[in-house]
């Protein structure tokens, strides 16, 4: 039952709504408490994170000086040619 003096409004117009401020600053607040968040979690961790790196990188260079391989070869070029009547053999 509507008042005879209420605005009349289609079914379309009244689904719509309006940002205004208070939702701009929600979502702007909402967003730097989220990046602050994430920024928390990472500095939190990151010390723990890096020290079990760095336990692992050392692990992994003890375990690489105890295998023995003889060492590489050194690849063979030939000498470059003499000029020509400089110490040539024969």
């Amino acid at each position: 039952m509507s008042s005879p003096h209420a605005p009349h409004l289609d079914a379309t117009r009244a689904r719509q709504g309006r940002w205004g401020r208070p939702v701009f600053w929600v979502l702007v607040i909402s967003l730097a408490l989220a990046v602050i968040a994430v920024f928390a979690a990472w500095a939190w961790h990151a010390g723990p994170y890096a020290s079990a790196q760095h336990r692992r990188r050392l692990a992994e260079a003890r375990q690489a000086t105890g295998f023995s391989a003889p060492a590489p070869q050194p690849k063979w070029t030939p000498a470059p040619p003499s000029p020509a009547g400089v110490n040539r053999p024969g």
